[in-house]
């Protein structure tokens, strides 16, 4: 065994060598052996899911072990990459640098700072075309990843197009176009259309996707948010009926309202206090 895998202090090498030897043919571990790129990404996805919610969570003690975790997701598909022929770990590390540096013209070159967030936002979007361009990718959504969540596609796929000029104006042309695909969702159903349903259910989300990103509030962090408002007070329904030896299932829907609707007059009266 290396030296360097039992070392504390190797840093990154001692990362890469450990990987390495884990992949290694006779004397690795048969699972880590067996893996590919199509079953390591759903690992991948999973950690950078549990970064998130450790900072959601504030918890830094965790995040630093969730970096962790994440990190060697990179580590292992370059490690697969490097195998394979394809490229190794100093050739991701020196393409985001080199990205970064070209990207940045105006902290790693001659140009000014001086501009507004609108404007390096543009330049930042030009410099992306160029390096589209280079790879014959021509288009300007071509290169948004398929398998992003839905709505953080969405809302991606409407920035990256907003960013050429394909936009509403202000906010209330989206406001309009909500109460038009509502309306075209009520129609659907009407008909009785599970297609046209399902397809009209898509764009009233595209839409309010858009709304969110007019209003500055992001899709995700606000749906999850939601997501935790309601776990907090279905729990505070289980609770209540708890008390009188009771469930959910006990209850009538207009119990559990009831109950609902006191905990939410509850969490806004100590909000504003």
């Amino acid at each position: 065994m290396s030296d360097l895998i039992t070392d504390p202090n190797g840093g990154m090498p001692r990362l890469l060598t450990i990987m390495r030897a884990l992949r290694d043919p006779e004397t690795g571990c048969p699972w880590d052996i067996e893996q590919d790129f199509a079953t390591i990404a759903p690992y991948t996805i999973e950690e950078a899911y549990e970064v998130a919610d450790a900072i959601a969570r504030r918890d830094w003690g965790d995040l630093r072990g969730e970096l962790g975790d994440l990190l060697l997701q990179a580590v292992y598909h370059a490690q697969m990459a490097d195998e394979a022929g394809h490229f190794n770990f100093d050739d991701v590390v020196r393409s985001v640098a080199d990205k970064m540096v070209a990207r940045h013209p105006h902290v790693f070159g001659n140009e000014s700072r001086d501009k507004s967030a609108e404007q390096q936002t543009a330049d930042w979007e030009t410099i992306k075309a160029t390096e589209r361009a280079a790879r014959a990718r021509k288009g300007v959504l071509e290169d948004v990843a398929l398998n992003l969540p839905a709505l953080m596609r969405a809302e991606k796929l409407q920035k990256r197009a907003a960013r050429v000029g394909f936009d509403w104006p202000d906010v209330s042309h989206v406001l309009d176009k909500l109460a038009e695909e509502s309306a075209e969702l009520v129609e659907a159903q009407g008909n009785a259309d599970p297609a046209a349903i399902a397809d009209e259910f898509g764009d009233l989300l595209f839409v309010v996707v858009n709304l969110g990103r007019h209003l500055g509030v992001d899709p995700e962090t606000a749906l999850r948010g939601t997501n935790d408002k309601f776990t907090r007070r279905f729990a505070a329904i289980e609770s209540r009926l708890a008390e009188t030896g009771r469930t959910p299932q006990d209850a009538t829907l207009d119990e559990m309202d009831a109950i609902w609707t006191e905990v939410k007059q509850a969490e806004k009266a100590a909000a504003s206090s």
